[in-house]
């Protein structure tokens, strides 16, 4: 069996609107243009590095940014929903003998409320919260120290460009997920080992990786 690790906003919860009104609404005390729904778009298909890179935010300024989307967030956490379909299909891999859990640059506050809002708290094994920006790779590590978790076992679940990297950089699967931020084209030119476009898929794709795994020499 598998031990899942899925990225949470935008892969689990439908935070993509909260979070683009929360980042123009800080736009110009940290000295950024908000974003159009074109150039959201535009910005769809740019790597995460590349649109930090394109923001002009000084990198000395991004944790504060950080820490105020987080705080922000906070307020919003109550009313977003989980991404369609996206219960059912955790649902199901637990009930198949995979473990669950989350990583994500959130707070532990924001994720365990969202999930006791939406009765999802008994799906998780391990939530490790507050990750830096692009420092998913070793917290998923840390998980697997901490929790004896045989990292041949592990996968991880993301939406965004940043999330490949970071499963790539420590060699384990990576699934993308079509229904978040960054754009399917993105997502597959960074080369993921699946890329689902609906949660249904998610049970299929892993069922996949299993059967490559076990035709390894």
């Amino acid at each position: 069996m598998k031990t899942i690790l899925f990225d949470f906003d935008g892969t689990i919860a439908d935070s993509f609107d909260a979070v683009l009104q929360i980042t123009n609404r800080l736009a110009r005390e940290f000295g950024y243009e908000p974003a159009s729904p074109s150039e959201i778009k535009r910005l769809q298909n740019l790597s995460s590095r590349e649109i930090i890179r394109q923001s002009n935010i000084p990198m000395f300024r991004l944790p504060l940014l950080l820490r105020r989307l987080k705080l922000e967030m906070s307020q919003e956490i109550n009313h977003l929903q989980p991404i369609a379909g996206i219960q059912a299909a955790l649902v199901l891999l637990q009930q198949q003998g995979h473990r669950l859990g989350i990583v994500t640059s959130n707070t532990a506050d924001n994720v365990v409320a969202f999930l006791r809002n939406h009765q999802m708290e008994g799906l998780f094994d391990y939530i490790q919260p507050g990750v830096a920006l692009f420092g998913k790779g070793r917290s998923i590590r840390r998980i697997a120290r901490q929790h004896q978790i045989d990292p041949a076992s592990l996968v991880y679940v993301g939406d965004e460009t940043r999330d490949i990297e970071a499963a790539q950089a420590i060699a384990i699967p990576v699934i993308a997920v079509g229904w978040g931020f960054n754009s399917t084209a993105a997502l597959a030119a960074c080369h993921p080992d699946a890329l689902v476009q609906e949660p249904g898929e998610l049970v299929t794709a892993i069922a996949q990786l299993d059967r490559q795994e076990s035709q390894t020499p």
